[in-house]
């Protein structure tokens, strides 16, 4: 097997550490170079995959935050357009079943 140091396809830069040229569709050596890039693209997901938790976990307090402003918000809405629909208690208005007022001859009109 070629080491990956022995092999055309690698470069080591100083700044940017090992350099791949290999492609596994295209120049692929040996077997076990399919086996090396599977490892090495498994760990770059792994380290993108951790930069998103990371930056995730900075934002979760501003979303709680921002959640919980949003409730408040919905149900001062709902308080305030509950006239609407009849579900505040305060105002329930109670009509007795002898009062007429839409045959009311007897009164006077104004």
């Amino acid at each position: 097997m070629i080491q990956c140091k022995d092999c055309e396809l690698c470069d080591f830069k100083e700044g940017k550490g090992i350099v791949f040229r290999c492609n596994p569709f295209v120049n692929i050596k040996e077997p076990e170079c399919l086996t090396k890039w599977q490892l090495m693209k498994t760990d770059h997901l792994i380290a993108n995959m951790n930069m998103l938790l990371r930056s995730q976990q900075k934002l979760a307090p501003i979303q709680d935050k921002l959640i919980k402003f949003m409730e408040r918000e919905i149900d001062d809405i709902e308080e305030t357009d509950s006239w609407k629909y009849g579900t505040d208690e305060n105002y329930d208005i109670e009509f007795n079943e002898n009062d007429d007022w839409e045959d009311n001859e007897d009164e006077e009109s104004f």
